[in-house]
């Protein structure tokens, strides 16, 4: 489980693995902050994710936590993306309260791309670091 404050090499890594500032982020994947930010807000979710496709399409997608079934925000915008076709995702955004990045949510992201961005952010959509391993 990535965790924001012990992966300093990873915290703030843009996706060629160089060093940018944290709140730093293109167009594209700031608007992935924002429909996570929406998803979240949407159902009072714990979480909300967006991730963004070879294709340039995003799929966006709040925790779901019922009696049969739990799934993080990111493991389900992964899980969306997947079903609608995508083979790679550029970038991944994930709005939590939490520090850290949760594994089984990584773990998606990481089984459609190896070195995707993915931003964590704060419920108020401050960037507080970007893991790219």
């Amino acid at each position: 489980m990535p965790e924001l404050s012990a992966v300093p090499a990873a915290v703030a890594a843009g996706p060629t693995g160089s060093a940018a500032a944290p709140t730093e982020l293109s167009a594209e994947d700031t608007k992935l902050v924002v429909l996570a930010r929406g998803a979240r807000a949407r159902v009072g979710a714990v979480e909300g994710a967006a991730v963004r496709d070879q294709d340039g399409r995003t799929y966006a997608a709040a925790s779901v936590a019922l009696p049969s079934l739990a799934l993080t925000a990111l493991q389900l915008a992964v899980a969306s993306a997947a079903a609608a076709g995508a083979t790679r995702l550029e970038a991944a955004a994930v709005v939590t309260e939490a520090s850290t990045l949760d594994g089984a949510g990584h773990a998606a992201v990481r089984d459609l791309a190896a070195d995707a961005p993915i931003h964590v952010a704060a419920p108020n959509g401050t960037v507080l670091g970007t893991v790219v391993e």
